[in-house]
């Protein structure tokens, strides 16, 4: 029996994507007007040798023309035109012409595409994101070409425009590294550590020339059996994965171990490589899962043993978050690490709560405090704190909004002063209780309000009546 009777037609079948090398190759365009602009330029950047159907010319296509030393043709196409032609595009705006164009060329065995209509043709020109050499083509089979385009444009505003010089790189180094490296699957293994650990990094960054000798050393390195690790230390930001950045998204999604914090969000915990090593080194007040000397010694451990580490920490990294004492061990260990910030809980809060930290006419100043000690007590400069025409924002004050609201009153601000608690900023359980200093401690203790939270103090408070937006989306 025939082998290939036993295949089925799929009950759903889809076009099979392939990228097709046209340099040098005659491609006819049958149109002079916007859709064939954007047909011509994709044409002419792929090498082709397009001949272009028109009398008159977008001013686009009139410009390539000039440049390229494309061919005009200004008399109706023909038949014959279509022999020995690779591709036709049908962009002629008129339904009518552009279906005799397309049965004509599918007769001569060209294929052939008709702009916004994929029922006359047969092969699709996708939306594409170029990160050249690495090209992404999308596709919806010409159902949704808005789609795609939606989708395209996603995809590039979160792909580093230097991603292409990662496959120029690898581009440079592939003969050496076969050569080097003889088995497929330790090939495979080193180029996607290198393209996406220290290497890969320093390319996105800019870094050409300490890529190069990065790469050197990596191949030295695995003659040796050395494997060199890495730490992340990102700013997951107050809660909302929205907030992420893009370089925090791309570690985050390439790393091998995760050290977190309480204060991680679990949407944001989701989008951590699925493969990676979690381990909760998060800490309550008096209750810490891991001393912080024992954290800074697990990021020496787990980079030494090669690992790509992340460091997750709620908000940003420095504001509070003791990133600064744990790089400082990094530093003296010679490990190799890079901090990427996060949106702090002051801004994201405040954002989302509707109090602008500063405003011309009621806060001219912003200060942030903690709202305890190492030694857990509440001890700050209360003389300083109570000043007017300034917001004072406290992180982890929750405990003691009793004694914050008590001192501040002492050190002269009036028991009617604004002040606002913030619980699970940014989040879609977020919480705001607003009132005074005088009666916000008894406004908290009649709901029941779990970290973190964040307080404002300040005449900018006033303002979240009219600008409050974000609990309206809910």
């Amino acid at each position: 029996m025939n082998h290939e009777q036993n295949l089925s037609r799929p009950a759903v079948v889809h076009d099979f994507p392939a990228f097709l090398d046209i340099n040098g190759r005659k491609v006819l365009v049958v149109g002079g007007g916007s859709n064939a602009a954007r047909k011509v330029s994709r044409l002419v950047a792929a090498g082709a040798a397009v001949q272009v159907y028109a009398t008159q010319l977008h001013p686009d296509i009139q410009t390539l023309l000039d440049e390229q030393h494309l061919v005009q043709q200004t008399r109706d196409w023909q038949t014959s035109d279509f022999n020995d032609v690779c591709l036709v595009v049908a962009a002629s705006d008129d339904q009518q012409m552009d279906r005799a164009i397309s049965e004509a060329a599918k007769t001569a065995g060209a294929w052939v595409n008709v702009a916004n209509q994929p029922s006359m043709s047969n092969f699709i020109i996708p939306s594409l994101v170029d990160r050249s050499p690495i090209l992404i083509a999308i596709s919806s089979g010409g159902s949704s070409p808005v789609l795609a385009r939606l989708i395209s444009a996603r995809i590039n505003s979160f792909l580093p425009t230097t991603y292409g010089e990662l496959g120029k790189l690898a581009d440079r180094y592939r003969d050496r590294i076969r050569q080097h490296i003889s088995d497929w699957r330790h090939r495979r293994s080193f180029w996607e550590r290198l393209l996406s650990g220290h290497v890969g990094e320093l390319i996105l960054q800019g870094h050409a020339q300490q890529a190069d000798d990065a790469l050197d050393k990596a191949l030295a390195d695995y003659d040796s059996n050395v494997v060199t690790g890495e730490v992340y230390l990102v700013g997951a930001g107050p809660g909302d994965p929205d907030l992420l950045s893009f370089r925090a998204l791309r570690l985050m999604q390439q790393c091998d171990i995760v050290l977190y914090d309480r204060l991680v969000s679990q949407p944001i915990m989701d989008l951590v490589n699925p493969d990676a090593q979690l381990v909760y080194v998060g800490k309550k007040r008096s209750d810490h899962a891991l001393p912080q000397e024992d954290i800074n010694a697990r990021l020496v451990s787990h980079a030494h043993e090669g690992k790509r580490v992340l460091r997750l920490k709620g908000g940003d990294p420095f504001m509070f978050g003791r990133g600064g004492e744990e790089i400082e061990t990094l530093a003296a260990q010679g490990i190799r690490f890079q901090v990427v910030p996060g949106i702090t809980a002051a801004a994201g809060c405040a954002s989302y709560a509707g109090i602008p930290l500063t405003h011309r006419d009621h806060a001219q100043a912003c200060v942030f405090v903690t709202g305890h000690l190492k030694d857990g007590s509440v001890n700050l400069d209360w003389q300083a704190l109570a000043r007017p025409h300034q917001t004072v924002v406290v992180y982890m004050g929750l405990v003691g909004l009793p004694v914050i609201c008590t001192q501040l009153i002492k050190h002269g601000l009036p028991g009617n002063h604004p002040i606002a608690l913030v619980a699970q900023g940014t989040r879609r359980d977020q919480q705001v209780l607003t009132g005074t200093l005088s009666t916000l401690p008894a406004i908290v203790a009649d709901h029941e309000i779990k970290p973190p939270t964040l307080i404002i103090v300040g005449k900018v408070v006033q303002l979240r009546d009219k600008l409050a937006w974000f609990e309206s989306r809910h």
